[in-house]
């Protein structure tokens, strides 16, 4: 037989036979125009985007704060009438319905009530104020001088070298008890307009003193200071019967949630006039009437 020579195959030449490694495949001259017009393009969307983005923000920060808790309800209790007319029982039985409604409440005896007891009272924040004072209508001597008003009493007794300026401009005055020998500083409709600081913020104001709203001069001055309503009395008006009256209010206003108008109509007819004075319970402004206090 004849021997077969077995043929190998020879290894490939250097540089032949073997795939080459291409890198990846370039765009051509058109492909980066267009890349480059997309780029461009897409810079007024980013821009156009950014006010939506803003105003999505403040939506979600708007309807996180409306799903946080309620503002924190406040009320005072004033009680300078306590000096001369205490009546423990009405203050706790005032504090409790208040506190029953969710009020936080605070409650400042007869001898804390100063001149500057009343400048610093809108600073407070309260959303209701009891004013359980003393009220007294212009004396006799400055009638010529004064409006018709209410001058709210303070505990202070009266000095003529203190608070200079402002008996000189009878934003204070001298207030007494009749038949009393005790003078102190009376508080004015225009120093519940220039001389309080800051300003009420819709808050209710009960004026459980005499003549309240026998005129409007002291419930305007705070209504320009800021409060919502003022509720007051037309006339002279007794302790006890006062006590009465406004515990019923507070009742009528914060567990019941009549508006302002109800309350003290519904109020008059349960306690009926003073019996010794026959006046009754008003609110200040009438269009105040259909408020709720908060």
């Amino acid at each position: 037989m004849s021997e077969r020579k077995s043929k190998r195959s020879a290894p490939p030449r250097a540089g032949k036979g073997r795939p080459r490694k291409r890198g990846p495949r370039r765009s051509g001259r058109w492909g980066g125009i267009a890349t480059a017009a997309l780029r461009i393009l897409a810079i007024p969307l980013v821009i156009m985007a950014l006010p939506l983005a803003v105003a999505a923000a403040f939506l979600a920060m708007s309807l996180m704060g409306q799903s946080s808790e309620p503002k924190e309800l406040r009320a005072a209790i004033v009680d300078q009438l306590a000096l001369t007319e205490p009546n423990p029982s009405f203050a706790e039985e005032a504090t409790r319905t208040l506190q029953g409604a969710g009020y936080t409440v605070d409650y400042y005896p007869g001898e804390q009530v100063t001149v500057d007891f009343y400048r610093e009272l809108p600073t407070h924040n309260y959303d209701l104020i009891v004013l359980r004072n003393h009220a007294a209508r212009r004396p006799d001597v400055l009638a010529s001088r004064l409006p018709d008003e209410a001058a709210l009493f303070t505990s202070e007794a009266y000095s003529r070298d203190k608070y200079v300026d402002e008996q000189n401009t009878l934003r204070l005055i001298k207030a007494s008890y009749p038949g009393g020998d005790e003078v102190f500083f009376g508080i004015r409709s225009d120093f519940i307009t220039s001389s309080m600081k800051g300003r009420f913020h819709d808050t209710t104001i009960v004026l459980m003193g005499c003549n309240g709203l026998t005129t409007s001069a002291t419930a305007e001055a705070f209504i320009e200071k800021g409060a919502r309503a003022v509720v007051g009395w037309s006339d002279l008006v007794s302790a006890g019967h006062t006590d009465e009256a406004t515990e019923r209010l507070i009742q009528h206003l914060v567990v019941d949630r009549l508006t302002l108008g109800e309350a003290v109509q519904r109020t008059n007819a349960e306690v009926g006039p003073d019996p010794a004075y026959g006046s009754v319970l008003r609110v200040y402004p009438e269009s105040a009437a259909v408020e709720t206090v908060r």
